[in-house]
């Protein structure tokens, strides 16, 4: 069974960094993309980077130029590096995977918070 683990969520200052990882701690499975997802309060889920596999990047357009995603998806890896945080980053960041068949697979979630 999949099970996908985050790491590094925190409290920040504004113009700060944070570097979040996942793994998947449970069996193995065939990955076709992994990726971060964040929910803030009151809104929806969206997506924020993705790693496709064949090394295709996607990105929110909110986080170019200050977020970066690197992983490897036949290791069932992913992280997110962030840069010159600001409050409207503060949400809960989900790592995510696509596996064969549709099927997707969610970790329980890092909260990022960004404060004076």
């Amino acid at each position: 069974q999949v099970q996908l683990v985050e790491s590094g969520g925190g409290l920040v200052q504004p113009g700060g960094s944070l570097r979040l990882s996942c793994e998947n701690s449970g069996s193995y499975t065939r990955f076709i993309a992994m990726g971060w997802y964040r929910q803030a309060p009151g809104k929806e889920r969206e997506l924020v980077a993705l790693i496709i596999i064949g090394n295709e990047i996607r990105m929110a357009d909110s986080v170019k130029g200050r977020f970066s995603i690197s992983g490897d998806i036949r290791k069932m890896t992913v992280a997110l590096q962030m840069d010159s945080l600001n409050p409207e980053d503060t949400a809960v960041y989900y790592c995510h995977a696509y596996g064969d068949f549709d099927v997707e697979y969610w970790g329980n979630g890092t909260l990022v918070t960004v404060s004076q």
